[in-house]
Parts: C-alpha cells; sequence; structure tokens
C-alpha cells in the first residue's frame, strides 16, 4: 500500500443513538495547497451553520484539472494538517480508499458509510458558477444540503449561474442557515462572511515567481 494509501480518516465520537446526529461539513479540493481562504469558508460554516466539524476532502485529482503543476496527495494532505489548527476540522484523502472520482459519487458512499451524520456539502461562490460542468451536478442538490460560502468578485456571478437558476426555488434564507443540516434536499443556503481574496492559484503562481 502507498503512502497516499495510509492517508485515512476515521472521524472520532461516532453519533450513538442517544445522541443528536453530528452535523459535519464536506469541503472537497485539491488543496493545492490549503490557505487561508479554506480556513475562512470552513470556521464561517462551523458558526453559520451550527456545525460540529467541516471534514476537508482532499481530493487525489480532480478530473477539470491538469495533473501539471498538482501537488503529491501526501504533500497536499500534509499542508492541510498543518494549516487546520482548529480541533474541529480534520483532514481526509477518504476519496482514495473509497475510489470515487466524481463528487456526487463520493458524497454518495460517504452517506452509505455514515448514515447517522447529517452532512452539508460546502463550496466557495466560485464553485457555484462552475458546478453545473461537474458530472452529474444536479444530484449533489438532490443528494445532500449545499452551502455556497460568498467569495470576492464571484458571489453575484454565481448567484446568476445556471445551478443558482436551476436549484433557485430550493434557496432558503440566510437567516435560517443554522436549519440547513435538518432540511431534506434539495435545500441551499448562500452565507456572506468575511471575504478572503486568496486563491491556490494565486499562491502558487506567487511561489514560481519567487523561485525565479
Amino acid at each position: 500500500m502507498s503512502s497516499a494509501g495510509r492517508v485515512r480518516f476515521v472521524p472520532s465520537g461516532r453519533p450513538r443513538a442517544r445522541l443528536a446526529p453530528r452535523r459535519v461539513g464536506i469541503l472537497g479540493g485539491s488543496f493545492n495547497p490549503a490557505h487561508e481562504g479554506h480556513l475562512e469558508i470552513s470556521r464561517t460554516a462551523l458558526r453559520r451553520l451550527g456545525l460540529d466539524e467541516v471534514w476537508w476532502l482532499v481530493s487525489p485529482q480532480n478530473p477539470l484539472k491538469p495533473v501539471a503543476g498538482m501537488a503529491s496527495l501526501e504533500e497536499r494532505v500534509r499542508s492541510a494538517r498543518t494549516l487546520a489548527r482548529d480541533p474541529r476540522i480534520r483532514v481526509t484523502a477518504m476519496e482514495q480508499d473509497l475510489r470515487t472520482r466524481y463528487t456526487a459519487d463520493t458524497l454518495a458512499a460517504l452517506q452509505r458509510r455514515f448514515p447517522k451524520v447529517r452532512f452539508v456539502w460546502l463550496m466557495g461562490a466560485d464553485n457555484l458558477s462552475d458546478i453545473s460542468r461537474w458530472e452529474r451536478w444536479t444530484q449533489i442538490f438532490h443528494g445532500m444540503p449545499v452551502a455556497v460560502l460568498a467569495r470576492p468578485t464571484y458571489s453575484l456571478k454565481s448567484l446568476a449561474a445556471k445551478a443558482a437558476r436551476r436549484f433557485g426555488r430550493f434557496r432558503i434564507p440566510e437567516k435560517a442557515a443554522r436549519t440547513l443540516p435538518e432540511r431534506r434536499p434539495p435545500a441551499w443556503v448562500f452565507v456572506v462572511g468575511r471575504l478572503n481574496p486568496l486563491s491556490a492559484t494565486a499562491i502558487r503562481q506567487a511561489r514560481g515567481s519567487k523561485r525565479r
């Protein structure tokens, strides 16, 4: 087994029958590298949605992103774990163990593996703009509540995008965000928090210019 294969995650405090189900946000991505924007999205989601935890799901390889310039899975998991200093944020490469490639399949597999956890899919507003390009993207909205976190320059564009229009009648008011984990999908909310302009692309470009 490769070292990436050993990057596993078993959540602590699995829910018991007599306790309320845990409310967990899933933030997927390449994390190439992880940055403060990921932290701010996670902490905003924890606070505004009343989540118990956020799991960072580090993707082995995003089908829509080039392999060139992608750090190894081990390096990206290490980067994310170094940054995720909040004990409520847990880093996992579980997609490799689940043997899933597309988000829709990964989320369905997580729900089967943890049937008592109330999951919410988290994404930045930039992903809401692009999600209609994802494989079986409507299945994501129909399978799990979705929280969209505002990102600089993307917010207005994302709310006019195909996904927001298609599922517009299922959007709940931001003031009801804490009820999202309890809602039956499709249900989604747009949450405005502190807008961090950082992106993994900008960080990689800055690192590259320093090496020249």
